[in-house]
């Protein structure tokens, strides 16, 4: 997997709210990735070797005490341990076996089993897994080695016990003191658009600022989509008033009951507030470089042509995951993700992962659907969802299933 290393070796994530509480606060989460410093384990930290790709790093909640925990990049993003497994689509079961697998070899220390064998609750699931939860925007740095030993060194030292607060102590605040290690005094918190409290969205928007002031630092942006599937959606994320501006149960009551308050919130976002983190942001997926997302035309081009395949073998213009809703997930014999679906007396193995999904016992009107959902959604309208190249590589996919299926130009 590819990850900005060669000189922006400090990204701040920038993630999507989503579900229950995401419905309640659109803030979304913050974490934040080292490409040159990995971990002996959750809470020791150490230099990465040449083959290694770096850790994310993050404060949680009620994670079997700790105030933060690393987690190597890969498995953060996806559960997995190497690129080349990453699931092409996601549903609940399928993420809640990978994370639950993942627990088991690697983080039983901080998430043990409960005492009847089960997988314990609790917010340990934050640590593996983001992206099938949410989209995720990245902003690097640039940091020198020293300034990753000196990192060690102090983060090593300092008490790990969690004082975990959301309004003075949350992950905002964390990632705000991590770049702030690097760079002194660069995040603080907006006592206008945010009311005092640190949200992702304002450190993120300051760290593109403060890039912008020092072009001497190698910096970038990119998006790192959300996978494809059945999970529900992750939403866009905001800052405090913003939310409050941009959402109806809380804007109407306000607005009837305090107008002159309104006007206040609506002054501050305009003057503060604004900050679109997909601008200029480049595709981040596994497997592949950085890339620019595709073009309004390109999409136009491609959703075409898949309707078109869609038409010609009479297959739904809907590609559904529900088929797959009632399959169990395992892993094939190399350790791939699949999931084993039954199809009247018999059972037969889907492949999930680019290394199996065209290599399996499935018919291949099972894959074809599952490829060609995957391409909806990559070619819907909004936020970057996926690459050009992205798009080729799944369509090819779809081509050794479906051999009428032409070239995309």
């Amino acid at each position: 997997m590819y990850v900005p290393r060669a000189k922006a070796d400090a990204t701040l994530l920038l993630e999507e709210p989503y579900g229950h509480f995401g419905a309640f606060t659109a803030t979304g989460h913050a974490a934040v990735y080292l490409s040159r410093i990995c971990a002996d384990s959750p809470s020791v930290l150490r230099r990465c070797a040449d083959n290694e790709t770096g850790i994310v790093l993050s404060r949680y909640n009620k994670v079997s005490g700790y105030d933060w925990l690393a987690v190597p990049l890969i498995p953060y993003l996806y559960a997995v341990e190497e690129s080349d497994d990453v699931p092409l689509f996601a549903n609940p079961k399928l993420v809640a076996f990978l994370r639950n697998q993942y627990r088991k070899r690697h983080l039983e220390t901080v998430a043990p089993d409960l005492p009847n064998g089960e997988p314990p609750t609790g917010n340990w699931t934050q640590l593996v897994g983001a992206a099938y939860d949410r989209t995720i925007y990245g902003f690097t740095i640039e940091t020198t080695p020293q300034q990753d030993d000196d990192f060690i060194e102090h983060y090593n030292a300092e008490p790990n016990r969690s004082h975990f607060n959301l309004l003075a102590h949350n992950c905002a605040d964390f990632s705000r003191g991590v770049i702030n290690f690097y760079y002194p005094d660069t995040l603080h918190r907006n006592l206008i658009a945010d009311v005092g409290i640190t949200t992702p969205k304002q450190i993120a928007r300051l760290l593109v600022k403060f890039s912008k002031r020092h072009p001497e630092l190698e910096s970038s942006s990119f998006v790192i989509p959300q996978i494809p599937g059945s999970m529900p959606r992750s939403t866009p994320v905001h800052g405090v008033v913003e939310s409050v501006l941009k959402s109806k149960k809380y804007l109407l009551p306000v607005a009837v009951l305090h107008p002159v308050v309104t006007g206040f919130l609506a002054a501050a976002y305009v003057g503060d507030g604004r900050f679109d983190p997909a601008k200029h942001a480049m595709v981040l997926e596994s497997g592949r470089d950085l890339e620019r997302p595709l073009l309004a035309n390109e999409r136009k081009n491609y959703e075409s042509e898949l309707h078109s395949l869609l038409a010609e073998t009479h297959a739904p213009k809907r590609g559904s995951w529900a088929d797959l809703k009632s399959a169990e997930p395992e892993f094939d014999p190399e350790g791939r993700p699949m999931l084993r679906l039954r199809l009247g007396e018999t059972f037969v193995n889907v492949g999930v992962a680019r290394g199996n999904i065209v290599n399996t016992t499935a018919p291949p009107k099972v894959t074809e659907g599952l490829l060609t959902a995957r391409l909806q959604t990559e070619l819907h309208r909004g936020d970057p969802k996926a690459s050009g190249s992205d798009v080729l590589n799944d369509w090819e996919l779809l081509r050794q299933i479906t051999p009428s299926a032409k070239p995309l130009n």
